[in-house]
């Protein structure tokens, strides 16, 4: 099982002002992610991926120590793999509108 996913445009807007590291890190996260999803498992523990309070169905993926993306299911794109949608990346202030 491997996830899809596309990111919102206010996820590529985001993710224009990270720096180099910032987008290093997300993708070492995002690896990790991947590979628990297509093993059938929860997410590893380091992500601390949780809901999002203030949106249900809006979910966090801790990244860095300061770094957060929000995502949420979408659509299945192909029969029987999750769909993930990108919503925002950035420090913890993105949680304010996730």
């Amino acid at each position: 099982m491997v996830p899809t996913y596309e990111p919102l445009p206010r996820f590529d807007e985001d993710w224009d002002r990270l720096s180099d590291e910032q987008r290093e890190r997300f993708m070492k996260a995002v690896r990790e992610f991947k590979e628990d999803l297509a093993a059938g498992m929860r997410p590893r523990p380091g992500l601390r991926v949780k809901g999002v309070k203030s949106a249900p169905g809006v979910f966090e993926l801790t990244w860095a120590p300061d770094g957060r993306a929000t995502w949420n299911y979408g659509g299945e794109k192909v029969p029987g793999e999750p769909h993930i949608v990108w919503r925002r990346i950035g420090t913890h202030d993105i949680l304010k509108n996730p």
